[in-house]
C-alpha cells in the first residue's frame, strides 16, 4: 500500500524534487528550504492565534465548545449498542 502526501505518492516527490533541483540547482536549496519553513510556522502561529481568539470569544459569551466532543461520545455509544446488538447474528453466518 502507497502512502500519499498532499495526494501526491513517493515517485511524483521524487520527480518534483529533482525539477527543483533542476530549476533552482543545489545552491538555492536550503534558502528555498528556509523560506518554506519560515512560512509555514507563520501560517501555524496565525491558525493558532485564530483558533485562540475564536476560543476567547466563546467563552467570553458563554458558548459551549465541547459539543463536538459530546456528539462524538453518543456516536460512539451507538455504534456500540449497534455492535452488541448484531454481535450473535454476525456470529450465525
Amino acid at each position: 500500500m502507497q502512502t500519499y502526501f498532499l495526494f501526491i505518492s513517493g515517485p511524483e516527490i521524487i520527480f518534483i524534487l529533482f525539477i527543483v533541483i533542476m530549476i533552482f540547482g543545489t545552491d538555492k536549496l536550503p534558502e528555498i528550504a528556509r523560506g518554506l519553513g519560515k512560512g509555514m510556522t507563520q501560517l501555524k502561529n496565525a491558525s493558532n492565534e485564530i483558533k485562540s481568539e475564536i476560543q476567547k470569544s466563546a467563552d467570553n459569551h458563554g458558548i459551549d465548545t465541547n459539543l463536538a466532543g459530546d456528539v462524538k461520545k453518543e456516536i460512539d455509544k451507538v455504534k456500540e449498542d449497534i455492535d452488541d446488538f448484531t454481535g450473535p447474528i454476525k456470529r450465525s453466518f
